[in-house]
């Protein structure tokens, strides 16, 4: 079994443009990198949400009296 040399790549590549079109390609690569976006956001939303929660639940230190 040979493997995926650059022509057999070219040759996918060209069927893919053919049968689906460059404008239709170009619209699905904006989708991808829209919701790659938003799922890095949503991410680092939860670890800040995460962190601020980890923090609030934090007993409060006693404080003693000086007299």
């Amino acid at each position: 079994m040979e493997g995926l040399s650059i022509g057999k790549l070219l040759i996918v590549g060209a069927l893919i443009v053919m049968l689906f079109g460059t404008n239709k390609l170009r619209t699905l690569g904006g989708d991808l990198g829209a919701a790659i976006k938003g799922f890095k956001k949503a991410m680092s939303d939860d670890d800040t949400a995460a962190k601020q929660s980890v923090s609030e639940d934090k007993p409060a230190e006693p404080q003693t009296r000086k007299e």
